[in-house]
């Protein structure tokens, strides 16, 4: 297990990231309220498992590099860019959604400016995706790196598997970061992996593998950071693998109570990320309880007015449903793409 340490962590960089942490919780909890009100439709939570998706993002160029996330990646997306009122928009499925223009369910994020490469429902597919991109980087001898998601349940797909022997073959600057929140759906992690960790299927594939304690952002800030290094120097890709646990159902359309406890979740919850690092940033004398006051109800204020934006939002036209689908020629039969 790969171990903290507060090298190269500023104050300001620790108390930056506890507020984006705290940003993806809050708007995850209110996602939750609409769904259950009737006012959106779907909601694939990212609440127990901020810590490791704010600590990943903060340690990478978030100017040059590209992402691959996996739906549950709302702290990676909020980090590299996108807004509360960009994850409002495509909750409600508005003209606005910057991902799919209302098309796509939520969690399926996709931002060309914010170089957020576009998911599919498929799981897995983004890591391929990810190992094209760090190809390409390399190829063009540019100084960007890959940084994909996924979680552990998809580590058991082909698309894993070939993409991880891709990257090491051809030493490219990708970083695999697997969040094992212990549930494919609704199949614990001994059910669905025989090794004893993720990370050591890392050694098949001729490169390093480290587990990180997925509830410490800066555990996880370090070993991005480290691994972000090797690829710039050319050292090749690096598989890393966040220990975690999803407080939620799989989505607002499961059960979970069908397949674990509720005092596991409980005891889960004790670790929570966002009460364990306020406190530790309050030890250390960066945050106090004001200006942690202060900070809720400025992410409150956000959020209230995201929402508010989103649902008056237009939705799109029907006739909207055909873009991007088929060519579109002008009169002169030319390609208008």
């Amino acid at each position: 297990m790969a171990q903290t340490s507060w090298e190269n962590v500023s104050d300001e960089l620790a108390l930056e990231m506890f507020e984006m942490m705290l940003l993806a919780r809050k708007i995850d909890e209110r996602m939750w309220l609409l769904n259950r009100s009737g006012k959106i439709s779907f909601v694939v939570s990212c609440q127990g498992q901020e810590a490791a998706q704010v600590g990943a993002a903060f340690a990478l160029n978030r100017k040059e590099d590209y992402i691959a996330p996996y739906y549950r990646d709302l702290g990676v997306v909020l980090a590299f860019g996108m807004t509360a009122q960009d994850i409002m928009l495509s909750a409600f499925g508005k003209a606005e959604d910057p991902n799919s223009g209302g098309r796509q369910m939520p969690g399926h994020f996709g931002q060309k400016k914010n170089r957020i490469l576009t998911g599919s429902s498929p799981v897995t597919t983004q890591l391929p995706h990810a190992v094209g991109v760090a190809l390409a980087a390399k190829m063009d001898k540019k100084d960007i790196t890959a940084f994909v998601t996924l979680g552990e349940g998809s580590s058991n797909q082909g698309d894993f598997h070939e993409g991880l022997n891709f990257a090491g073959v051809q030493k490219l600057p990708v970083i695999t970061m697997v969040e094992n929140n212990q549930y494919a759906i609704s199949v614990p992690y001994d059910k669905q992996v025989a090794s004893k960790t993720v990370a050591e299927r890392a050694s098949s594939y001729g490169m390093p593998g480290i587990t990180v304690d997925g509830n410490d952002p800066i555990a996880v800030y370090q070993a991005v950071r480290e691994a972000r290094e090797l690829a710039a120097s050319g050292g090749g890709p690096t598989l890393i693998e966040a220990l975690t646990y999803r407080f939620t159902a799989h989505s607002s359309d499961d059960d979970d109570r069908a397949y674990r406890e509720d005092d596991e979740v409980k005891e889960a919850k004790e670790k929570d990320s966002i009460v364990t690092f306020a406190a530790t940033l309050k030890e250390k004398q960066i945050l106090d309880d004001s200006k942690e006051k202060e900070i809720h109800e400025r992410i409150d204020k956000l959020i209230n007015s995201a929402t508010d934006y989103a649902e008056k939002a237009a939705f799109a036209d029907p006739e909207d449903t055909l873009k991007y689908v088929y060519e579109e020629l002008d009169e002169g039969g030319e390609n208008n793409a």
